[in-house]
């Protein structure tokens, strides 16, 4: 039988790329080489398109410019006729294809790099080596990954890829937008507010004025578009807050300032659940991030130690119930497919009647073989590499379904 043909695509330009490299090593060691041919594909910082051993390079932590940059080659759906070297990579192991001549000529859209943006699309006959790929997994964590933007690209040019397309990935990462559909779908969420950057910046003391009305200390102050809680303040006072904007400012055009669930009494309980599946999502157990410092920052997810999971949490069989159903009602209200992983805040221990908040959702969570996402599932009796083999499955199901639909009269 002839070997499904994937793309492991990692790197960007967005402030995630580490995260994306780790995600990368792991699905590369993990993947079923006897059911797929690999095929690693890395983005630089710069935005450069690379393969083989420049991606090599790119997976492990090299910074320095690559030698050869993606060429003007086709990226398209699998053609028997026609592929390229490609390596495939993981921390432990490299196998190389060799080559097969490119024979066939058709007009594509492609990637590649000018001097004046590190990124633009191009209708080209092929020429030389051709990118044929059957599905791509995208492990890009952020901007430019997660936000519809690259999925923008494999919808023209039609094929198959792991998670939400290009409506449910701009939802879920635009944090402003989500809370909006979470709103519609009457999903129960901490009081927020949102603004410009441009708003703050004329009338810096007006919106503090709007914020402190609105909501009470603590506050959790947000870059609208960012992921891995990159930007992300918690303000105790006012003396803090205008400090928080600024930095979140830096990151997006849009703030989201949410008051802290608990209050003064403590810190919520921080609980995730593992969604996956199409038009028919299933949710994982209930997991708990017990995190090392006073809440879940990129440094107590990626670089201080003391953060710890327990998985299941320890919650009643009636919140585990009704978290699993939230996370599978945020799913679907933000149009999401393939997998995410959805966040959900308690109140603290010290309350008798706990509630529960939305949070957030994430629809490319980390992926390592020790994030919470895999570690969810694996929790609820799906192994990481039967896991990969699933998204890779629900990618060409939506794909198939989508290919049902006319497109023109």
């Amino acid at each position: 039988m002839k070997k499904l043909r994937v793309g492991v695509l990692f790197g960007g330009r967005s402030g995630e790329h580490e995260v994306s490299l780790l995600s990368a090593a792991s699905v590369l060691k993990a993947i079923n080489r006897k059911k797929y041919e690999v095929v690693p594909i890395g983005i630089t910082k710069a935005g450069r398109w690379v393969t083989a051993s420049d991606a090599e390079r790119l997976l492990n932590g090299s910074t320095a410019e690559p030698a050869k940059q993606l060429p003007a080659s086709n990226l398209r759906a699998g053609d028997p006729e026609s592929t390229t070297a490609a390596a495939v990579l993981a921390r432990v192991e490299s196998v190389i294809v060799p080559p097969v001549p490119s024979q066939g000529k058709s007009s594509t859209l492609i990637p590649f790099e000018t001097e004046a943006k590190p990124l633009e699309l191009q209708a080209t006959a092929a020429q030389g080596s051709v990118l044929n790929l059957d599905v791509i997994l995208p492990v890009l964590h952020g901007t430019f990954g997660e936000d519809g933007t690259i999925q923008g690209l494999f919808e023209l040019a039609d094929i198959a890829y792991v998670g939400s397309g290009v409506l449910g990935s701009a939802a879920g990462m635009d944090k402003d937008v989500m809370k909006k559909l979470f709103a519609a779908a009457k999903l129960p969420m901490v009081r927020h507010v949102s603004f410009l950057r441009a708003d703050w910046e004329s009338k810096p003391k007006k919106v503090i004025a709007q914020v402190e009305a609105a909501l009470k200390y603590p506050l959790f102050v947000k870059p609208a578009n960012l992921g891995s809680s990159v930007g992300i303040s918690k303000v105790h006072d006012r003396t803090e807050l205008a400090p928080a904007i600024d930095l979140a400012a830096s990151f997006d055009r849009k703030i989201v300032i949410e008051q802290g669930v608990g209050g003064k009494r403590g810190k919520a309980r921080e609980l995730e659940v593992a969604v996956l599946g199409n038009d028919t999502p299933e949710a994982s157990v209930v997991g708990e991030i017990v995190p090392g410092k006073e809440f879940y920052d990129y440094e107590a997810k990626y670089l201080a130690e003391g953060s710890y999971p327990v998985i299941p949490a320890k919650i009643t069989k009636t919140q585990s119930r009704q978290i699993r159903e939230m996370a599978i009602a945020a799913f679907r209200a933000c149009d999401c497919s393939g997998l995410a992983r959805v966040d959900f805040l308690m109140d603290p221990v010290t309350s008798k009647s706990p509630k529960i908040y939305l949070n957030e959702i994430n629809t490319l969570p980390g992926f390592t073989s020790i994030s919470m996402y895999p570690k969810l599932w694996d929790a609820s009796g799906l192994k990481y590499p039967d896991l990969i083999d699933r998204l890779i499955a629900l990618a060409l199901e939506r794909r198939a379904e989508k290919q049902r639909t006319q497109y023109s009269r």
